[in-house]
């Protein structure tokens, strides 16, 4: 039997209100933020999350390029 994502609940979440808000990131930082704490939580063992990890592996890129 296959496992349901840990983090679909949250995934859901950001697309209900994506939509509720004409997809206007900046109303949803709430559930965006949930989503990338649960991608912290459950790291490599999520489908969901993998922009949410691409996304966090540019942001190291970032922080090492400022601090090199």
């Amino acid at each position: 039997m296959s496992r349901k994502d840990p983090c679909q609940k949250q995934a859901c979440e950001i697309q209900k209100c994506l939509q509720a808000n004409n997809y206007l990131e900046s109303k949803c930082e709430a559930v965006l933020q949930e989503m990338r704490k649960c991608c912290a939580r459950y790291k490599g063992r999520s489908v969901c999350c993998s922009g949410f990890e691409r996304e966090e592996r540019e942001r190291e890129k970032v922080k090492l390029a400022s601090e090199g």
